[in-house]
C-alpha cells in the first residue's frame, strides 16, 4: 500500500511538472501496486480498489481494472460507502451508467467528500453537464482548502480522475485550479 501511494505521488508530481508520459507510467505502476495490496489485504480494504481504479484512469486506461474490481466486489459489504465508490467508478469506466448511478446513490451516505464525489459520478452517469461541473467545482474547492494530501502532493486526484472520465464522454468542464493540472 505504501509503495502504491508513493508511486501515485510520483505520478502526481510528474503531471504537475508537465511530464505526462512519466506520470502515466507512474500511475500504471501504482494501479498494479494497489491491486497487489488489495490481494494481500483484509476483504474490507475497499479503498485499495478505489486507488487502483483512480490510478488506472490517470494512466489512461482502466477497463481491465474496472472489470477486476467489479468481480472483486461481488461479495462486498452493501453498506460500505467505499465499496460503493469503487463500484460506481468501475461502472463509469465500463459505460454502465445505470450501475454507476445506483452505486453513487449508495456512496453518498459516507460523508461530505463521498457525497460530493457521488454527485459528480451520478451527473456523469445521466450526462448532466451542468450538475457535473458544479460537483467537480466543489471537489476542487475541497482539495484547494486541504493542507494535507495523502501523497504529499497538492493535487485534486479525485477531480482529475472524474475529469478524465468526463472527457471520454465529451463532458469536459472548464475548471482551472493549481490542484487540477491539464492532462
Amino acid at each position: 500500500m505504501t509503495a502504491a501511494v508513493e508511486r501515485d505521488g510520483v505520478g502526481q508530481q510528474s503531471l504537475l511538472d508537465g511530464r505526462a508520459d512519466d506520470a502515466r507510467a507512474a500511475f500504471a505502476r501504482a494501479a498494479e501496486l494497489y491491486r497487489q495490496s488489495w490481494e494481500a489485504a483484509p476483504a474490507s480494504a475497499y479503498g485499495r480498489l478505489v486507488g487502483m481504479l483512480k490510478s488506472a484512469v490517470l494512466a489512461g486506461g482502466g477497463a481491465t481494472e474496472a472489470a477486476y474490481a467489479r468481480e472483486a466486489l461481488a461479495e462486498a459489504d452493501p453498506t460500505s460507502a467505499t465499496a460503493a465508490y469503487a463500484r460506481a467508478v468501475a461502472a463509469l469506466i465500463l459505460d454502465e451508467d445505470g450501475e454507476a448511478e445506483l452505486w453513487a446513490s449508495r456512496m453518498g451516505a459516507g460523508g461530505e467528500a463521498f457525497a460530493r464525489t457521488a454527485q459528480a459520478i451520478a451527473a456523469l452517469a445521466v450526462h448532466d453537464g451542468d450538475e457535473y461541473a458544479s460537483a467537480l467545482s466543489a471537489i476542487v474547492r475541497d482539495f484547494e482548502e486541504r493542507s494535507d494530501h495523502l501523497t504529499g502532493v497538492a493535487i485534486a486526484d479525485t477531480a482529475l480522475m472524474l475529469a478524465m472520465l468526463a472527457d471520454r464522454r465529451g463532458m469536459a468542464a472548464a475548471i482551472e485550479s493549481p490542484v487540477l493540472p491539464a492532462f
